[in-house]
């Protein structure tokens, strides 16, 4: 890896990252089955362009497991040094909600998915749980195996051999035979694709790592054979559809006809561009296929074969459906930071200091070319928003606002969204839940720059403020005169929110130039971040029922509502509802409970998906503090008490380093444990029944 320069592994793992998503949004729209690739035709004649305008793009399952299944080396793969088949299998456990977004939960026997997760939730470990011993043929086979694993393509650039290695491990979690065989071959060409960017190369080295006897083998050489002699793609996808179509493969998605449309959109489309659009008008799992081609020809040929068309309206940010919704929301530079960064430890190197990533907080510094971190502006005339490296406060890189004929009361607000709402959304994909990124209490902090092309009279005057998720009343925080031709350091403090929260939060640009005349120039942002501890409260009472959960939390199982002002669960033997920052450690949380029947209804803190995290309150009528480690209750320590059922009583939880305690009225259990040290906060039912939940005040320590 030491052979890729820094800065070239940095924007090819960006554009590979950012190819990816661009190929799914693209082929989305039309990857349901009723879109054949005459349809499409019919419909879309040559795409050259998105399809649909998405509000904002709610990703699946093809972005969903990429971010998901790698987390396996924050949990503790990358520390031991390597990665197990069975470390994969843990993080589908951990970050799906059963039964809701992720993928497709389409039935046991029927998605693939599906039933590979209900053999781990059942004891059937990997390569067991997807294997065609125990699935079958047509259920290993489908084409999963090859969309869930680009980023481990990202974390061993130019080390395809490794890629073939990691992404089979993590295939064999619900995919065999041929399935796997299209995980080591995408992951190979993505690998490969760091150091070589002839096609016809990155493909044959992709085939180095498969079986030359197997089908896929085969599909790969027919589409290289079939365009030796025929110039017009529209001729190959006619002999795939005749020879290697989904009449001779059954299932839903099988991989086999899809693998050919990969290799046939690449060596037909030769360009980024063009070998996606291909890939999307061929039909079948257009947004899966899409994907794989951009995650290989984004990093082969890097930024600049990506168009504007394509890459500004995915505007660095990607939204995600696990059980997090804190890590629901995910700004790509970051990302990419940490991509490079596991790479720099898989290979045994010291991280660049550019790679290192404080988890839990936001700091944006623009210096990845093209890098916008999601940044908006609520007045498209007048501010345009690009990344620069005009001006820069530190580094090589800003984000550019160019004002243009701005005059006195005239204003735009510059902002970076933390918080999404159903509104935001034009559907319902794989429902995502989301919890906020910037909390009450927290510090704010940014530098800007005003570069005015002539006087035109007063400086500008910025005022910080966020917005309020629910009313979406502006709450200004504080106001300066920006002065001309120097960098100004603007921070403040995030307001108490009254139980709600904030989806905007930046600055207020307005001009102040002299009557009839133009403010015309740039305005420069840099080294935005957030940082600080949280103080905040959620009142139950101002949150809605959206995306198939409540806002802000995220829910596994169990039916909840809002009643009377309450969060309630009914569940027949575990209902959880998470919210907050996945990386906050010391904390103290408080809300009253009822149990309305049953004998169950708990506060969680350090909550780290389905399986992992610490819990106080009334369990089995019994004042406890519990912890789930691997979807395993253990009570760390319990006393007897009395409580009336329906009645409210407030709890106290509060985790500070290795000591947990627990207060409910004049009683308090103490304990000490170390297997979690950071994670989210929310309520949970261990048992059948139903209970209540208030006003949830939560105050980092």
């Amino acid at each position: 890896m030491n052979k890729i320069e820094l800065k070239e592994l940095l924007e090819k793992t960006y554009a590979g990252f950012l190819g990816m998503n661009i190929g799914i949004r693209l082929g989305a729209p039309v990857e349901p089955s009723i879109w054949t690739s005459d349809r499409i035709k019919e419909v879309y004649g040559n795409i050259t362009e998105y399809v649909k305008d998405y509000k904002n793009f709610a990703a699946d399952d093809d972005v969903n497991g990429p971010v998901f299944f790698l987390r396996a080396l924050d949990d503790g793969a990358l520390l031991k040094g390597e990665l197990t088949s069975q470390d994969v299998a843990q993080t589908w456990l951990n970050y799906s909600r059963e039964g809701i977004g992720m993928f497709w939960w389409g039935g046991y026997g029927i998605s693939t998915e599906h039933t590979a997760y209900l053999n781990l939730k059942n004891g059937i470990n990997p390569p067991e749980s997807g294997s065609i011993k125990t699935n079958g043929l047509i259920r290993a086979e489908q084409i999963g195996g090859q969309i869930f694993i680009d980023t481990w393509g990202f974390v061993w650039p130019g080390n395809p051999e490794k890629a073939a290695e990691y992404a089979t491990r993590a295939a064999s979690v619900s995919h065999d035979g041929n399935g796997l065989y299209g995980a080591s071959f995408i992951a190979a060409c993505i690998a490969e694709a760091y150091e070589n960017d002839n096609i016809d190369k990155i493909i044959d080295k992709g085939l180095e790592f498969i079986p030359s006897s197997s089908l896929y083998f085969k599909v790969v050489n027919a589409v290289r054979d079939f365009h030796k002699n025929h110039e017009n793609w529209r001729d190959c996808l006619a002999y795939l559809q005749k020879e290697w179509g989904y009449d001779k493969y059954k299932g839903f998605c099988h991989i086999i006809p899809n693998a050919g449309v990969c290799v046939m959109a690449m060596i037909y489309g030769k360009t980024f561009e063009k070998a996606i659009e291909i890939a999307t008008m061929a039909g079948w799992d257009t947004d899966c296929n899409a994907g794989n081609v951009g995650s290989i020809l984004g990093v082969a040929q890097g930024l600049s074969s990506i168009p504007d068309k394509y890459r500004k309206p995915v505007n660095d940010g990607i939204v995600l459906s696990g059980i997090s919704g804190y890590l629901n929301i995910l700004d790509i530079p970051t990302y990419i930071k940490k991509l490079v960064g596991f790479s720099y430890s898989l290979n045994n190197e010291k991280i660049p200091e550019i790679c290192k990533i404080t988890e839990g907080e936001i700091h944006f510094d623009f210096e990845l070319l093209g890098s916008t971190h999601g940044f908006r502006t609520s007045n498209n005339n007048s501010c345009r928003l690009k990344q620069s490296i005009l001006k820069s406060h530190t580094g090589n890189g800003s984000l550019q606002v160019r004002f243009d004929r701005m005059k006195r009361g005239d204003s735009s607000r510059i902002f970076y969204k933390p918080m999404y709402r159903r509104e935001d959304f034009d559907d319902e994909r794989y429902s995502p839940a989301f919890s906020p990124l910037i909390y009450s209490g927290q510090q704010v902090k940014l530098y800007v720059y005003s570069d005015k092309f002539e006087n035109a009279g007063s400086p500008f005057i910025i005022s910080t403020y966020v917005r309020d998720s629910f009313d979406k009343k502006i709450i200004i925080v504080n106001s300066l005169t920006l002065q001309d031709n120097q960098w100004t350091e603007v921070s403040f403090k995030i307001p108490e929110m009254n139980g709600s929260y904030c989806d905007e939060c930046g600055i207020i640009l307005e001009s102040n130039s002299r009557p009839k005349a133009y403010d015309y120039g740039c305005l420069y942002i840099d080294d935005f971040s957030v940082t600080g501890k949280a103080d905040y409260s959620i009142s139950l009472s101002k949150q809605k029922k959206e995306f198939q959960t409540i806002t802000p939390f995220s829910i596994n199982h169990g039916g909840w509502e809002i009643e009377n002002d309450y969060l309630t669960c009914m569940c027949l033997e575990h209902g959880e509802a998470v919210t907050g920052n996945y990386f906050s450690k010391d904390v103290k949380i408080q809300a009253p409970v009822r149990v309305d029947n049953g004998s169950c209804a708990l506060l969680g803190l350090r909550i780290q998906g389905a399986q992992r995290g610490y819990y106080g309150g009334i369990y089995k009528d019994q004042l406890v503090i519990g912890k789930n480690n691997n979807s395993k209750f253990e009570v760390l320590i319990k006393e007897e008490i009395s409580y009336e059922k329906t009645k409210a009583y407030n709890l106290e939880f509060e985790a500070k380093g290795k000591k947990l305690s627990l207060k409910m009225g004049n009683r308090e259990l103490v304990v000490e444990d170390d297997n979690f040290n950071y994670g989210m906060v929310g309520f949970a039912s261990y048992q059948g029944g139903r209970s209540a939940y208030g006003t949830l005040k939560v105050k980092e320590l």
